[in-house]
């Protein structure tokens, strides 16, 4: 839940900056300011890349790897291991990978 709260105002600052009317009036405008406010503050920038592992990879990888990946893309989960993996492979995997 918390990552849908931060997605939600990530995208409300990033298209809807103070100052700017609307988003039909002023485009993109002072978006990447906005950008680098929220990465200064935040401590948080988005990957450029996907994770590319397979079920098998998440099903063995180790705690603080998994711990690792999860902090990159701003997820914090806390919980067993199994339970780490289950969170990575939904958050990560397609539905067809699954």
């Amino acid at each position: 839940m918390a990552s849908w709260i931060l997605q939600s105002a990530f995208t409300h600052i990033l298209w809807n900056p103070k100052g700017s009317k609307s988003q039909s009036d002023d485009g993109m405008k002072g978006y990447p300011d906005e950008v680098e406010k929220i990465s200064k503050i935040s401590g948080f920038q988005m990957p450029l890349h996907y994770p590319k592992y397979s079920k098998g990879d998440y099903g063995e990888m180790e705690e603080w790897k998994l711990d690792m990946l999860l902090r990159e893309y701003g997820l914090c989960f806390k919980g067993t291991l199994e339970e780490k993996r289950a969170y990575a492979m939904g958050a990560f995997l397609w539905p067809d990978q699954v």
